[in-house]
Formats: C-alpha cells, structure tokens, sequence
C-alpha cells in the first residue's frame, strides 16, 4: 500500500542541544492505525511537530502524499488541512468563546461558505458526541469534555490523516474507552490515525502496526504481535507485556487453551479461546 506520510531519516536537534531525533525513517499507510510507543523523551512528539511542518528537519525529508513537504506559508496551510494534531493538553488547543466557536475557526480560515462550515461543524460535534455543549464556554468544560471539542475542531477540517498526542493521557477509564472507542469511529471513515501512547494494552488490542522510538531512534517496529513477542526490544524501550499476552501464555501453561491455540487480539478474542464449560472458572 502506498505511504500517506514518510519520513526519511529526519533528524532534529533543539537549542540547548538536545539531540530529539536521529535518523528516523517511517511510513503511514493510507486508512492505517498507527501507534508510535517509547519513553518519555523518545522523540515522539519532537516527531509528530514534523509531520505538518511545526517543526523543519535539519537532516533528511518528510514527505505528504508522495510528495516532498514545502515549507512556504500557502504550502504549510495546505498541509495542515490534511495532517490534523489533537495535543495531549487540549487546553494549547482551546481559545474560542463557546465550543462552536471553536469548531468552526478552522473551516471558516479555510474560506468555506456559512453553509459548508456549518455542516461541518454540526458533523464534528455529532461524531465527537458534544452537540449539546455546542453554546458552552470552553473555559467550563471538564477535561474530557475539552479533548472531545479538541478532536472535533480537527475533524471539522476534513483532514486524511490524524495525529493523537497521548489521546488518553490523565483520563479515567471510562473516558478513554470513549475516546478509543471515538478513534475506532473515525478509522472507520477510511482515515489514517497515528497515535503516541505509554498504554501497551491500547497499542496491542487498537494498532494495525507499531513504531517503537528511544532516544530519538526507531528501534523497532512491527504488528503488535510482533513487537509484544520480542522481549529484548520491550526491554530496551522499558515496556511491558500487555495484559492480554500474558493472560493468553498463563492460560495455555496451564492446560486451559490447547498449545495450538491462536494468539488473541482482544478480551472478546480471548474468551472465544476458551471452552464454554471452562469460562465459569475464570475471572478475566
């Protein structure tokens, strides 16, 4: 498949001489679920401020579309119609009066009609689940709240690909299988979707493919099976085994699932393994 977004050994260093990224070289397919994991100060973010132009590499290329990004003001404003950023604090993201407001800034930048930005913006907000917060301020939202207007100001651009810094970072769990459940909603729709994430667990049962970075290098990538099956690269970038691996390997050692028994990719994947008469002993 065609790459949407390439990066070819894009390298970055800040002021104070902090090296962020080292030779990174990376494709996102069109329509493809893209979970980019590493440590804090792996060059995640440094790496999505590249994707649409925030941040110009010193060394190597980042390319849109099969074509070289160009960094003049018309060039950068197309590209930011098509590689939205949703950044992990939504409040650097929120600065209207009221959540419509707020929407509609982008598509009205673009110089669409009333009309057009209107139903973009009543788009947005059904699909993101806040048409009834659409007259609140911003200010008074709960922080939940403020991710969803974030993601739908975003989605009112129409963009073909979507970058998640930490979509789900300081959430309860109830919220972020809303918000997964929303990324899952927006996949449908045929768009590309990279995400940063410290949750192996989302990247395991979520991801089509993963990128692994340490300091501000690709060290590994992969499916998600490939990637929870090498021991020696989730040492190297200090992650864990997800939850549902270790389950699945804990239940063939014991003789609840045959040897032969395919990995899981979710609970449900999971449960379907194990025979209806054994599902009553176990509390998963």
């Amino acid at each position: 498949m065609a790459a949407l977004l390439e990066a070819e050994r894009v390298s970055f260093t800040y002021p104070d001489g902090t090296q962020a990224l080292q030779h990174v070289t990376l494709s996102i397919p069109e329509g493809k679920k893209i979970a980019v994991l590493g440590p804090n100060g792996a060059g995640k973010s440094t790496l999505f401020l590249h994707f649409n132009g925030i941040l110009r590499p010193q060394e190597g290329c980042i390319y849109f579309a099969g074509a070289r990004i160009n960094y003049s003001h018309k060039a950068l404003t197309d590209l930011r119609q098509q590689v939205g950023i949703v950044f992990q604090d939504p409040d650097s993201m929120l600065f209207s009066a009221s959540v419509r407001q707020e929407i509609s800034f982008g598509p009205l930048n673009l110089g669409l009609s009333r009309e057009e930005v209107g139903q973009r913006v009543e788009a947005a907000m059904a699909a993101t689940g806040i048409t009834g917060l659409q007259d609140k301020p911003t200010h008074f939202l709960s922080y939940g709240q403020k991710k969803r207007v974030a993601i739908a100001s975003v989605l009112a651009m129409e963009p073909r690909l979507i970058i998640f810094d930490e979509p789900t970072a300081y959430l309860d769990p109830r919220s972020t299988r809303d918000v997964m459940a929303l990324l899952e909603d927006i996949s449908r729709q045929g768009k590309a979707i990279i995400l940063s994430t410290h949750d192996v667990d989302i990247a395991y049962t979520w991801a089509d493919y993963i990128y692994v970075l340490a300091g501000g290098q690709v060290i590994g990538a992969g499916t998600p099976a490939e990637i929870f099956s090498d021991a020696t690269l989730l040492e190297a970038a200090g992650l864990a085994r997800p939850w549902l691996l270790d389950v699945y390997e804990d239940l063939k050692n014991k003789g609840w699932l045959p040897a032969t028994a395919p990995v899981p990719k979710n609970k449900d994947d999971l449960l379907g393994l194990i025979p209806y008469r054994s599902r009553s002993k176990l509390a998963i």
